[in-house]
């Protein structure tokens, strides 16, 4: 088993959220204030580290089986995300998809840091 931090479509009622199979929610937890947090044309969202100016985004800890985590949600992620480590609130680490470094000025990034929550940026578009 693996700790995976979701701030996006695998947390409760998003869109992949059916491919944890039934894994454990371990807390609604948080990350440390290290990270700038954008939407990705509005599809998914997207946790950059940051040195300063960083702030602390909301998401879910799961307790994740290693095959589930490689057979299923990984697979589902887009191209512009990959596995990384992801400090929390707390202190902790914990695995989590940032955006790979070579998207960074490619794809349609919003920053979307001032709300630091993926649920709370699709409800400003209306869509939850």
């Amino acid at each position: 088993m693996v700790h995976m931090f979701l701030n996006g479509g695998g947390m409760r009622g998003g869109p992949i959220h059916h491919l944890l199979g039934g894994a454990a929610l371990i807390a609604e937890t948080r990350t440390a204030a290290r990270y700038r947090f954008y939407s990705v044309a509005d599809r998914y969202p997207a946790l950059v580290p940051v040195d300063a100016g960083g702030v602390a985004v909301a998401g879910e800890l799961y307790d994740l089986p290693m095959r589930l985590l490689r057979e299923d949600l990984l697979p589902s992620e887009p191209p512009e995300l990959e596995l990384g480590v992801v400090l929390l609130h707390d202190g902790t680490e914990s695995l989590g998809m940032v955006l790979r470094a070579a998207y960074d000025g490619d794809a349609d990034l919003t920053d979307i840091s001032d709300l630091a929550s993926w649920n709370a940026h699709l409800a400003r578009l209306g869509e939850r």
